[in-house]
């Protein structure tokens, strides 16, 4: 599997351990753009040549292709329909990107569904991504007028990153008409048990999902998550960059309609998207999550071998006798003497990518930068064992 990422193949001595900032791509996705743009490139939706019309389809099969990948019940099972779906029916939308399509949901819908006095919960120690939209949505809603009230979802206090669900309890009121979550967390790699949010809230508030993190790296199943809106980034699901989707239930609330002209979409990187939903589709999302969970617990239970690491998150899952769930392919962790970032620059001097700054965590995040290692499918053990040889050498450094 591993060598159907040419990028991996031609550079065997690099350790690529970011993927959780962006997923390599295997060669399949790279065909199908090739494909693409060499045999049936036109504009969609602004033609009556076959071309044309064959982009055309290709964006609306595209769009039942998510649904159906998101585990969709409501997804029509002939892909000729996907055009034709009821304003009550999901829908999907593409955007650039997670960030950009969760800045949508707050700028062309949460404006128009919330009035005065209401109130909604955001994470404020989650990516900055799904808190600075419903900010800019509460200040644009303010200049106009509109008061609404903006708070915290409640985090457990040990910074485990998991939400606290009794404390949420306590913060709901009449007036709560949104909450925005995030799936798996960027920096702590838990699953943030997301029913539980929907026990909490009850059945008539809007959540939305922001699921970077999780789609493309675990089974995300929307009939059982019972939330109204699933943002993912295609890049971190080894399609190409610039590519993302919002897709939306249009239950609560009103259906989701961007704003304004849509103008030419990102037809390549639709085409990048499908594919790549593809080829985790045949590999087996159970499987990548199963084997990515397993090297994060290999290199959390080395790291927690050695006194010099403190290893971020819930510390219970730590042990390695631990019931309480292992991270999902990230793990997080400082040098209690070296900092960060000098870590950072030594893993690279040794050809190992991770990430180490503040991984863009809202105001309520951590303050101090850490080292992030992340996995997918083609990270193999041997580059687990390379950090791990590192991390040894340097237990003992000051």
């Amino acid at each position: 599997m591993r060598a159907q990422f040419p990028i991996l193949t031609a550079q065997p001595d690099w350790a690529y351990l970011d993927s959780s900032a962006t997923a390599q791509k295997p060669a399949a996705v790279f065909d199908a753009v090739h494909t693409y743009l060499n045999t049936i490139n036109a504009n969609a939706g602004r033609g009556t040549y076959s071309w044309a019309n064959e982009t055309t389809a290709i964006i609306d099969r595209a769009r039942t292709r998510v649904a159906r990948f998101l585990g969709d019940p409501r997804c029509p099972d002939d892909p000729r329909l996907a055009g034709e779906r009821g304003a009550d029916e999901s829908t999907v939308t593409f955007v650039e990107g997670a960030s950009g399509g969760l800045r949508r949901l707050a700028l062309d819908w949460l404006v128009d569904h919330v009035r005065d006095g209401d109130h909604i919960l955001v994470p404020f120690a989650d990516h900055q991504a799904n808190l600075l939209p419903w900010l800019e949505a509460r200040d644009r809603l303010a200049a106009n007028g509109v008061r609404i009230t903006v708070d915290a979802i409640p985090y457990e206090s040990a910074r485990t990153g998991d939400y606290d669900i009794e404390r949420l309890k306590d913060v709901l009121s009449d007036r709560t008409t949104f909450v925005a979550v995030t799936h798996v967390h960027h920096v702590y790699g838990n699953d943030m048990n997301i029913h539980r949010i929907r026990e909490a809230v009850g059945p008539d508030v809007v959540i939305c999902l922001d699921a970077a993190q999780s789609v493309g790296h675990l089974p995300v199943d929307v009939g059982a998550l019972d939330v109204d809106f699933v943002v993912l980034a295609g890049h971190k699901a080894m399609a190409l960059p610039g590519i993302g989707a919002i897709w939306s239930r249009n239950r609560r609330g009103r259906p989701f309609t961007p704003a304004g002209w849509s103008g030419t979409p990102n037809t390549s990187g639709v085409v990048s998207l499908v594919a790549a939903l593809d080829w985790l589709e045949t590999v087996g999302i159970e499987r990548i999550h199963t084997w990515t969970t397993a090297l994060g617990a290999l290199l959390t239970d080395a790291l927690q071998s050695m006194d010099a690491y403190e290893v971020l998150g819930c510390q219970s899952s730590l042990t390695l006798d631990s019931k309480v769930q292992r991270r999902v392919g990230i793990v997080t962790f400082r040098h209690r003497h070296l900092s960060s970032n000098d870590l950072g620059f030594i893993l690279d001097s040794r050809g190992v990518m991770v990430r180490a700054d503040g991984h863009c965590q809202g105001s309520d995040g951590e303050r101090t930068a850490s080292v992030r290692a992340s996995m997918h499918a083609y990270t193999s053990l041997d580059e687990i064992g390379r950090l791990i040889e590192v991390m040894r050498e340097l237990a003992d450094a000051r």
